[in-house]
């Protein structure tokens, strides 16, 4: 998936134009996502997520013209726009990383309804032609580097179809509500969050038994409590802000 704020020259990955491309040694600089307070996720991650991030809904357009509404999860790093509390630096601050930002500078493109390909971040500050480990061997083939993320990337395509399926189950039993976050900062200033979806609790608390055994047998049930739990995260990313703030 390209993200116009994190992918700022994404270009089709080419094995003639691109045959010297290599990955520098050393640690990644992630001051790339300083500026990204939300980024998509995935159903499967949700386990690994709710530890640390408030994991919310979007609304993510339609399906095609005219077609129904799509949602999509994402998970907060920020309470301001172009705000995000788990950067330090060059350093990423969690213990946990969301897949498709994991795979940066890959991403794949959608080309038609059957073909995507394998793009990358041509700005990213990380690639060289004269050191590192290379994307392509001496006879143009993909390195076992470039292999494992085409793997990665497969891997995400797949659980994004099923978070998709996980997110249409909750439009079709209409249990997501706007939702708004009010906080206030320890100078006394007052912080209003809002744009996003949450799971309506008395809602869910009215399915029928029948609903819920479905939910639970169809792994639904224990996704939307994993959100559920991820929200106190909320009043976390406060104390962060607190806690990065410079001295008064």
């Amino acid at each position: 998936m390209i993200h116009p704020t994190l992918h700022r020259h994404p270009v089709a990955l080419d094995r003639e134009a691109h045959r010297a491309l290599k990955i520098r040694p050393g640690a990644p600089d992630w001051s790339v996502v300083a500026g990204l307070n939300a980024y998509v996720v995935a159903a499967v991650e949700f386990a690994d997520l709710c530890k640390e991030f408030p994991l919310v809904f979007v609304r993510a357009g339609q399906d095609g013209p005219g077609g129904r509404p799509l949602v999509a999860p994402v998970a907060v790093f920020g309470l301001a726009q172009g705000e995000n509390l788990f950067v330090d630096g060059t350093r990423w601050r969690a213990d946990y990383m969301p897949a498709q930002l994991r795979a940066y500078p890959f991403a794949t493109a959608q080309v038609d309804a059957q073909r995507r390909v394998l793009c990358i971040d041509r700005a990213w500050s990380g690639f060289s032609e004269t050191e590192g480990t290379p994307l392509f061997d001496a006879d143009g083939q993909e390195s076992p580097t470039l292999r494992e993320m085409h793997a990665l990337l497969d891997r995400l395509e797949g659980e994004t179809q099923r978070t998709r399926a996980f997110c249409d189950r909750l439009l079709a039993l209409d249990l997501l509500r706007d939702m708004r976050f009010d906080a206030t900062l320890p100078d006394g200033g007052k912080l209003g969050v809002d744009g996003f979806l949450a799971v309506d609790e008395q809602r869910f608390a009215a399915l029928d038994d029948a609903t819920v055994v479905e939910l639970h047998r169809s792994g639904v049930l224990a996704l939307i409590t994993l959100h559920q739990v991820s929200l106190g995260n909320l009043r976390r990313l406060v104390e962060r802000r607190r806690r990065a703030a410079p001295p008064a």
